[in-house]
């Protein structure tokens, strides 16, 4: 053969063997997500790769059949078939030397191979990486029609390596599950890369936590509810409602822990401007209200209030006793957290570079955003920054009480009736 059709050969194992390569990576590396999306917007190519996905084996075996025989023939027609060339070459301008066999065999191995590690494994699989999904869509028709060139010794290797992977009891079907731990990763990469703001990556994580943060954790707690009684007289319902303005108030038998329904303050309002006497007994219309128990979580509660067509519900414990009420619009504060109400102007207050103020019942997620903390210690135990204090303490706290984590210091700084009213967190000097 002559010069240029040992070129020729070359070339053409080149070719193939950066094929294969690129198949090799886009293949394994096209993201399942993207290709249901590309799919359903009418591309047929990407449906064809989800399949071929299924059966990874299958290619996987394609591919390096391929690879290894043109890794073979170049090996065989490489070197040798452009050494005599370039010893022709070297002996015009030295000479007939002794070296010169040797010099050329190792100029036309190291050409040969640099061409092959260049272009047809570097440059491939870097490409193949960087457009997965573009370039497996690409190349998946030459892949099948290689697959059904090539079944019967696919069907072979691929029989005994599976035959194998059973004998030593080896998993080989990847499980394509999507877990909050992956999204988060995606969202972050997202806002590092500035895809996302830093608000819409705390709403995309507040929705994946109403799965977790349960009821109580959006909920106004008991002491903090105004309540109306039925036995209450029209100069004290007014003062309660005059003195806490409210869209809906609690009505209750003469105690918090019995609770029979609630009224709105417009039919309130709508009898004192026409000068009509007020009565929770009589005039008023009561009407029910949802109970819920304090395990429910936010997104359970969500699908109760759509299910019950209400928007207001009071939170029992164990022992049937009123913890706390929760509206639609607290699950809604929850879920936007930092869009509209920004928490270290409500609850958590920089006093200076190194020092905070906050408050007891400020959620233990909002301080470690706050603070730039990781994690809180075993933090399914308790939901606030209080409860992290009395879980660390094994006590009822006292003032000055103090507990030293993650580079903080965590001090009471005030108490209420035994509960955590503010504390004072300072950086510790490193």
């Amino acid at each position: 053969m002559s010069f240029l059709n040992h070129v020729f050969i070359i070339s053409a194992l080149i070719v193939a063997s950066a094929f294969f390569s690129c198949a090799e990576i886009a293949l394994a590396s096209a993201r399942r997500i993207r290709l249901q999306q590309m799919a359903e917007h009418g591309d047929h190519n990407a449906q064809k790769v989800l399949l071929l996905q299924e059966q990874p084996g299958n290619f996987f075996t394609v591919v390096q059949i391929a690879l290894n025989a043109i890794a073979i023939m170049g090996g065989i027609l490489g070197e040798q078939a452009l050494s005599p060339y370039i010893a022709a070459f070297l002996q015009q301008l030295f000479g007939n030397e002794l070296w010169l066999d040797r010099v050329s065999f190792l100029i036309s191995f190291v050409s040969v191979t640099s061409l092959f590690i260049l272009f047809a494994d570097l440059m491939p699989k870097r490409l193949a990486m960087t457009y997965p999904e573009q370039v497996a869509v690409l190349i998946v028709n030459p892949m099948l029609w290689c697959l059904r060139l090539l079944r019967p010794i696919v069907f072979m290797y691929d029989g005994i390596a599976s035959g194998l992977f059973q004998l030593f009891n080896i998993k080989t079907t990847r499980e394509d599950v999507i877990t909050f731990d992956d999204v988060s990763a995606i969202v972050d990469a997202g806002t590092a890369s500035g895809a996302l703001q830093k608000q819409e990556q705390h709403l995309i994580e507040n929705v994946f936590e109403l799965d977790t943060r349960t009821v109580t954790f959006a909920m106004t707690q008991r002491d903090n509810v105004t309540f109306l009684r039925l036995q209450d007289d029209e100069d004290t319902l007014k003062k309660k409602i005059t003195d806490d303005p409210h869209s809906r108030f609690l009505v209750c038998d003469n105690q918090i822990d019995v609770v029979v329904g609630y009224v709105e303050s417009k039919d309130i309002l709508k009898r004192t401007l026409n000068h009509l006497p007020i009565s929770l007994n009589q005039e008023l219309v009561v009407k029910n209200i949802l109970a819920i128990p304090d395990s429910l979580t936010l997104s359970e509660l969500l699908t109760r209030f759509k299910s019950t067509n209400q928007d207001l519900a009071f939170i029992l414990n164990e022992y049937a006793l009123v913890v706390g009420i929760v509206t639609l619009n607290d699950v809604m504060k929850t879920l936007m957290g930092n869009l509209v109400n920004t928490f270290q102007e409500d609850q958590i207050v920089k006093r200076d570079e190194t020092s905070w103020l906050i408050d007891g019942l400020t959620p233990v997620e909002d301080v470690r955003r706050a603070l730039a903390i990781e994690l809180f210690p075993n933090e399914e135990n308790y939901e606030t920054i209080a409860g992290f204090m009395m879980y660390s303490l094994k006590k009822i706290p006292k003032r000055t009480d103090f507990v030293e984590y993650s580079g903080y210091k965590f001090e009471v700084v005030d108490i209420d009736n035994y509960r955590i009213d503010q504390l004072l967190v300072s950086r510790l000097e490193k």
